[in-house]
């Protein structure tokens, strides 16, 4: 029960300071990883309680599956974080290419002789700037 009570108040304490507003550049991509970190924390420590129903000694097990539920959450909510910030799988940024996953974005076409509805993805190959 001392480790759930130290666990909420991290939680907290975290879910407090991610809000402060920063006066940088308009790229948040560590914050936005994080978020979805701490936001996959949650969820994951929710389902795990919510399974912690279908085991045979449900007071034996919810310390673990609380505990495994947030750390799967915190590794899903990273990676969702991470595949969400990169855009295109090479940019290039001050003469400096960087190769990363890029996100897969659903767009609706509507064909004008037919008037039918398609959906199409779209990923970004290559996103630069040019001065």
């Amino acid at each position: 029960m001392i480790q759930f009570k130290k666990l909420i108040t991290v939680m907290t304490l975290f879910s407090l300071l991610s809000t402060a507003s920063y006066a940088f550049a308009d790229d948040n991509t560590i914050r936005e990883v994080f978020t979805d970190a701490f936001y996959g924390a949650g969820i994951g420590a929710l389902i795990g309680g919510a399974l912690t129903v279908f085991t045979k000694h449900p007071s034996d097990h919810i310390k673990n599956n609380l505990l495994y539920g947030a750390a799967t959450g915190v590794l899903a909510g990273t990676a969702y974080g991470l595949a969400k910030s990169a855009r295109a799988f090479a940019e290039v940024e001050n003469g400096r290419v960087k190769i990363a996953i890029p996100t897969i974005i659903p767009e609706l076409l509507v064909s004008p002789s037919s008037g039918r509805t398609a959906v199409a993805w779209k990923a970004d190959l290559i996103r630069g700037t040019f001065n």
